[in-house]
């Protein structure tokens, strides 16, 4: 596979990143609290609809699915067209998705709720594919910072959607819906601002205005995209470590994070409670990316990755041995559930944006979320079991052998790194 040429930095590339970076982070926050709103109360939900809480974890089990399949054919349709077509499509089929969960909750269907799960991954791919449209025209040093200042944008909406969880179920109420389909009702509307947003204000594309600065021609490379994803992992191992670490970060943050409405609940915790629980979570996920960018520019990313890894380790840890209802236990397991997987996600993604080659970006980008989205539909589905047989401690414990393989990622990306080659 060619190498690319570098990207150049002159005056105009450098005010392109600039404008990208603040349409990018202006999208983030209202698309985030569309997305994330409904986090609180998705499991719920599915738990109604279908009479069993072992399927109480299939909503976001399908969500998460969606992601992963949308990520891939977002990733080809900005391989044709750019990133903003794709991001915009993201956030379009989102918001129907949204429409669709409550339209199943006035229904009472659990097939129409799993079909909204799905298109609403649409838009969870949209949100993980702008952070790596960040770094499309960041010079190496900066990248990590580039792509985490992007992450952290979503904090203002991913905290205050749950957090929106109560009046959302009242105004479900004022519009005469089951209160659980609240929230994907305000959901919607935060996504199709998301939509706007990128649609008028991401111009130039930053992908495009990239691959003319490298000497590309605009269209998408020849041969498939899988086929152009697997020939630059084949060339450049770094990638399918990095892949392997984001992937399993990923999973075991998701199977922990969709039962745990469903284990304060049996406690006794109030929506309100759980709400919090849930936004306390995604503060750590995103608030602190900057920082974790500026330590993966600084310290190197295997490092930021290992220490994601040990972060993880200690959540589950104090998450297995969380009664039920609120406890201190699963508020600070819940938070360092998140920082841990904030650290293992910005340095596995900005791997991956390192090695890319520029000609396959999106196809390896693509593919990276599509590995990441299965991983996670698979652990978030065999959750509900876990919990539902032997209860949510047993969840967690299972979850180190996902937190082992991030370890090992971060030696193996550590041993590939003096040789791998970085992408300008």
């Amino acid at each position: 596979m060619r190498v690319s040429a570098p990207v150049t930095t002159g005056p105009d590339v450098v005010a392109v990143q600039r404008r990208t970076v603040v349409t990018l982070i202006a999208a983030q926050i209202v698309g985030a609290t569309g997305i994330t709103i409904g986090i609180a109360t998705a499991s719920l939900l599915a738990r109604d609809l279908s009479g069993s809480e072992k399927l109480a974890g299939l909503s976001q089990t399908f969500q998460v699915l969606g992601t992963a399949i949308s990520a891939f054919v977002l990733a080809r349709l900005m391989s044709r067209r750019g990133r903003r077509v794709g991001l915009v499509t993201g956030y379009l089929l989102g918001a129907a998705g949204a429409v669709l969960a409550v339209v199943a909750g006035v229904l009472g269907s659990m097939t129409l709720l799993l079909v909204g799960a799905v298109l609403l991954g649409s838009s969870s791919a949209a949100l993980n594919g702008a952070r790596y449209a960040a770094t499309d025209l960041a010079p190496a040093r900066l990248r990590a910072r580039s792509l985490s200042t992007v992450v952290w944008a979503s904090t203002i909406g991913a905290v205050a959607g749950p957090n929106l969880t109560g009046p959302a179920g009242s105004l479900a109420r004022v519009l005469g819906i089951p209160e659980l389909t609240g929230p994907f009702a305000i959901g919607s509307i935060g996504m199709l601002a998301a939509a706007v947003i990128i649609g008028v204000f991401l111009r130039p594309d930053p992908l495009l205005v990239a691959r003319e600065a490298a000497g590309l021609s605009a269209g998408a490379p020849a041969g498939t995209s899988w086929g152009r994803a697997v020939a630059a992992v084949r060339e450049r191992p770094v990638l399918a470590y990095a892949v392997a670490g984001l992937a399993a970060a990923h999973a075991a943050m998701v199977a922990v994070m969709v039962m745990t409405p469903l284990h304060m609940e049996h406690g006794g915790a109030e929506l309100r409670i759980i709400g919090i629980v849930i936004s306390v979570h995604v503060l750590g996920m995103f608030a602190f990316s900057p920082l974790v960018g500026l330590l993966a520019d600084r310290r190197g990313r295997p490092a930021t990755l290992a220490t994601g890894g040990v972060l993880l380790v200690v959540s589950l840890v104090l998450c297995r041995a969380s009664p039920e209802g609120s406890s201190w236990q699963i508020f600070a397991g819940l938070f360092l559930l998140g920082l841990g997987w904030s650290f293992a996600t910005v340095a596995a993604s900005t791997l991956v944006a390192d090695h890319a080659p520029i000609e396959a970006r999106t196809d390896v980008q693509g593919a990276s979320d599509l590995v990441m989205g299965l991983t996670a539909a698979a652990a978030g589905g065999l959750a509900g079991v876990v919990v539902g047989t032997w209860g949510y401690g047993a969840l967690s414990a299972a979850s180190l052998g996902l937190v082992a393989v991030v370890l090992l990622a971060a030696w193996g990306t550590a041993a590939q790194g003096a040789a791998g080659r970085v992408t300008p």
